[in-house]
């Protein structure tokens, strides 16, 4: 269901990207093995919780969130959206979670870290599913703030 939602979306927004289904890419290691590319070419979708709302951040799949950046950044300390509300919220499982065919209305937050690669690989909706987009483009699929918030 949660890929016939991206699905939905690319559709919906005349966006000519193929959903390509693979064993297994719920992990970065998983996802770039399945893909062969590097893992820092695996686009990683995390979801947290501020104050008031739930806010995605997308960013390479070799970097961490900075805590001291986040902080800066959001004015409050990085707090993961717990496993079992992600599904709730996003309409999709943990491992598959992508800014696309979202179930809510979610603030996206692209970090620079996928700057240094022309082409990346969000989810597209479940642990097995995943898609190439053009890192110039992400903002274009779906409107975000580029920020610095890796390590």
């Amino acid at each position: 269901m949660s890929v016939e939602a991206v699905k939905n979306f690319f559709e919906k927004n005349n966006i000519n990207i193929e959903i390509k289904i693979l064993t297994d890419t719920s992990t970065v290691e998983k996802a770039a093995n399945a893909l062969g590319v590097e893992p820092g070419e695996i686009a990683k979708s995390m979801l947290f919780k501020l104050k008031d709302k739930c806010i995605m951040i997308i960013l390479a799949g070799d970097k961490k969130i900075d805590n001291r950046k986040f902080k800066d950044t959001f004015h409050c300390k990085a707090r993961m959206v717990p496993p079992e509300e992600v599904l709730e919220i996003t309409g999709h499982p943990v491992g598959g979670v992508c800014p696309y065919g979202l179930k809510t209305d979610i603030d996206i937050y692209y970090d620079i870290s996928l700057k240094n690669y022309k082409i990346v690989y969000p989810a597209a909706g479940d642990v097995n599913a995943a898609v190439a987009v053009k890192v110039d483009d992400l903002d274009k699929i779906v409107k975000g703030e580029w920020i610095d918030v890796s390590k």
